[in-house]
């Protein structure tokens, strides 16, 4: 009888068996489909990647099924879930099984731990087995495997390569030890030998900076502190893992570093990281709001003539600067368009005194109509002009020679730079029809930065007036007038004109609040003249030679209608004109 019984536990442990084969046979297909690894993970493999060395007894234990991930020996006899790949294994599993359902039950296995993943030593068919019954815990001997980066029990081959690429890494440049905070995960292969290569530029010259041998782990030290660390700030200073939630902050380090590059070779500038990592999460970001954004703004581009265009709303530009430090320059890098006639450097000169004030750069720009001018006589005698003078003045320029329009050149190349210099040789007209069509107006609505237009000879830049009557654009002209006042120490007029529907005081009330605030003091002046004669009158009144404003207040096709004060300040007066966005 008893024999009978125990030939029935046999067959149906037997059964058991064939079921759990049949499910392994469909995780194998499945992964074929799906593209993701069924396989175990074998042990020594993980020790050699992860190098491996300290064993650390931790004795019986209870431990979760399902952080045990590979095997010592016998990692390609079973899936992923310990499913039996091999049917001439069922008669020992079918034996393991009638024994694990016994009253005397099976004794503990053997694992090595790695991280918070196990690794099966002895009792890989009692694994198997437990699984097949839907147990949780298996009792276990355990004897803990110390590495540099653990893995857990999610860690496929892939992030295993990863990893191992990580302990390579480490072994090489000794990060962990230098900067024990440092955290250089990544998630695509290769990203170890590009921060390799970064090390090693960055050895490179730093030793022709010091002139002298720089030390391996100096070099490591100096480009963490230096060039590593500032880039990851402004990744957590502009929340950019949210715009790419898959990714750590060295692979998008390395991202912003080789878009740097490209777009350095596009342009013939240096552009500043944060501005390269904005460009990428407005570009590439997958969260909605940036989706929409990008959506609106190619649909709006491809239904709007260029000289209808509104350009970016009020105060986005202000978004871009870093307010966290109230020492923070407003204009470091400044963009000058050079035409190269006589009168047009005097825009040089001016960008040469705003650079002066602000310790920035100077970015030049020659808009020639085609590719073919670009290496004419008359190019190259420019960009001599403009070396020299930069050179004479002890300000660092760098011009570029670039085919195409002149105004969207400007626009295009104006989101890299602070501040946009332009001389006025063409203002708007007071005629309807040709005010739709200046190019200056255009630039005006569509230049993501604020404008200097200077109409004649450059300015000192002494003094300065504020024409503030409230509106977004001209709270904008409040905040660099605020800037300006205090980091340049000049003094500052605040005016606003009275109009119907807002009493004067209000608004000179919120521009004072405003300042005084900010540690800026001025002088409030209200005026009952039409807006373009009072702020031309009051300028010459103070002796105001800079003229800051809100830009155009309407549609472009409304402003062409309609007319606005910036056109006849832009037309009339003598002094330079910031247009604020």
């Amino acid at each position: 009888m008893s024999e009978n019984i125990s030939t029935n536990k046999f067959g149906s442990a037997l059964q058991d068996f064939r079921a759990a084969r049949r499910k392994a046979d469909l995780e194998q297909v499945m992964a074929l489909l799906t593209g993701k690894s069924t396989d175990l993970l074998s042990y020594e493999e993980v020790r050699k990647k992860l190098h491996a060395r300290n064993l650390a007894p931790r004795g019986l234990q209870d431990i979760p099924l399902d952080a045990i991930v590979g095997s010592v020996g016998r990692y390609t006899d079973f899936t992923r879930t310990f499913l039996p790949k091999h049917s001439d294994d069922e008669a020992r599993w079918a034996r393991v099984f009638m024994v694990n359902s016994s009253m005397s039950g099976l004794p503990p296995i053997e694992v090595y731990q790695v991280g918070t993943a196990y690794f099966v030593k002895d009792g890989n068919h009692r694994v198997s087995v437990a699984r097949q019954m839907n147990a949780t815990y298996i009792q276990a001997y355990v004897t803990e495997v110390q590495t540099k980066i653990p893995i857990t029990p999610d860690t496929d081959v892939e992030e295993l390569l990863l990893k191992a690429d990580y302990v390579n890494f480490l072994d090489h440049t000794h990060i962990d030890e230098l900067r024990p905070e440092a955290n250089l995960t990544v998630t695509l292969p290769g990203q170890y030998d590009k921060l390799k290569e970064h090390i090693d530029v960055h050895r490179y010259f730093m030793g022709i900076d010091e002139q002298r041998d720089i030390t391996y782990e100096e070099s490591v030290i100096h480009w963490y502190d230096v060039v590593y660390m500032p880039v990851v700030e402004i990744i957590r200073e502009r929340g950019l893992l949210r715009d790419f939630s898959n990714r750590t902050e060295v692979d998008l380090y390395i991202w912003i570093m080789e878009h740097r590059v490209e777009l350095e070779n596009i342009l013939g500038w240096e552009i500043d990281p944060e501005r390269v990592a904005l460009h990428l999460a407005s570009k590439f970001s997958k969260r909605p709001e940036r989706l929409v954004s990008r959506m609106s703004s190619t649909l709006l581009d491809a239904v709007t003539p260029e000289s209808l265009e509104s350009g970016p709303r009020p105060g986005e530009w202000r978004e871009t600067q870093t307010d966290s430090d109230e020492n923070t320059l407003l204009f470091t890098d400044i963009l000058v368009s050079v035409s190269g006639e006589e009168p047009d450097w005097q825009a040089l000169e001016q960008a040469i005194i705003i650079s002066k004030r602000e310790n920035g750069r100077l970015y030049g720009l020659h808009v020639v109509p085609e590719n073919a001018q670009k290496e004419s006589q008359n190019a190259l005698a420019i960009q001599q002009r403009f070396d020299q003078r930069c050179q004479d003045a002890n300000v660092p320029g760098n011009l570029v020679i670039e085919a195409g329009s002149v105004s969207n050149t400007i626009c295009d190349r104006s989101r890299w730079v602070d501040l946009a210099v332009v001389k006025l040789n063409y203002p708007p007209a007071s005629q309807p029809i040709a005010r739709l069509g200046s190019g200056f107006r255009s630039l005006i609505h569509r230049c993501p930065r604020p404008i200097l237009a200077v109409p004649h000879k450059a300015q000192a830049l002494g003094s300065a007036l504020l024409a503030y009557d409230g509106s977004p654009k001209s709270r904008e002209g409040l905040f660099i007038a605020a800037y300006i006042a205090g980091s340049w120490g000049i003094p500052l007029v605040v005016l606003t004109v009275m109009e119907s529907d807002r009493k004067p005081q209000e608004r000179l009330l919120e521009a004072e609040t405003y300042l005084t605030s900010h540690n800026t003091r001025a002088r409030y002046i209200e005026h009952n003249a039409p807006v373009p004669e009072a702020i031309l009158e009051t300028a010459d009144k103070y002796k105001s030679d800079l003229i800051i404003m809100g830009g155009y207040g309407f549609t472009p096709l409304l402003d062409a209608i309609m007319g606005s004060a910036v056109d006849q300040v832009l037309r009339e007066s003598h002094h330079p004109i910031l247009i604020c966005r």
